[in-house]
């Protein structure tokens, strides 16, 4: 193993033990009981929610959709899922708790935002797909006949 490796891998161990000393200084022993609770229903919502949707949908998307789009609207569905995933906390503790000023922004309409935005790539990229299977937009430059 090189030099540069070792480096890298002791400043690794060194945040993750530093992380790890932070979180036991600022989690409550309480928390720290229900921890294992938490993580057990995130095990289990992902394993018996999740997957199955995954899978179901990834079913559906290469039976029932033209062949060129599959991939983008995958890709699409990927990232949709995965912000919406990243918001669901925040959106659902919006204006919750003894401190308002912890989540002063409008999480819901910056979510909206990002998803239309999200949506409006993927729409991009199916109709350029579609173009291009089609055969209506030959890609790469143009040949000139020489006569």
């Amino acid at each position: 193993m090189s030099w540069t490796r070792r480096t890298l891998a002791a400043a690794g161990c060194g945040f993750g033990l530093w992380g790890l000393w932070l979180f036991f200084q600022t989690v409550s022993p309480a928390a720290l009981m229900r921890l294992p609770l938490w993580l057990g229903g995130v095990v289990i919502a992902d394993d018996f929610v999740l997957v199955p949707l995954i899978v179901i949908g990834g079913w559906v998307l290469t039976h029932r959709l033209h062949g060129a789009v599959v991939r983008p609207v995958g890709v699409t569905l990927l990232y949709a899922g995965i912000t919406t995933l990243m918001a669901i906390p925040l959106l659902l503790r919006q204006g919750e708790g003894a401190n308002p000023t912890i989540l002063p922004r409008d999480y819901l309409r910056d979510w909206l935002l990002l998803e239309a935005a999200l949506v409006a790539a993927g729409a991009i990229a199916v109709v350029l797909r579609l173009r291009r299977a089609d055969g209506s937009r030959e890609s790469g430059p143009r040949r000139r006949r020489d006569s």
